[in-house]
């Protein structure tokens, strides 16, 4: 059963120029961030694949959260 559209948290791609721009702030090689399978529902639906990055946003009563995780196989 598909979870409803107001719980899933907002997924986009991220551009290269931003993908850049956080490997540098962050001081990490891309490889590093948090994995996202491509076989992940929400990768699917944004055509993502291994070696993008996806930017997830986040909304609860405490804030706003931004999170990355970054593609693979599977």
């Amino acid at each position: 059963m598909a979870a409803p559209r107001e719980l899933i948290p907002e997924h986009e791609l991220v551009s290269e120029s931003e993908v850049k721009k956080l490997v540098k702030d962050y001081n990490i090689p891309l490889e590093k961030f948090p994995k996202m399978v491509a076989s992940d529902p929400q990768a699917k639906k944004l055509n993502a694949q291994p070696g993008q990055l996806v930017k997830i946003k986040r909304h609860d009563p405490t804030g706003k959260y931004t999170y990355y995780r970054y593609v693979v196989q599977g």
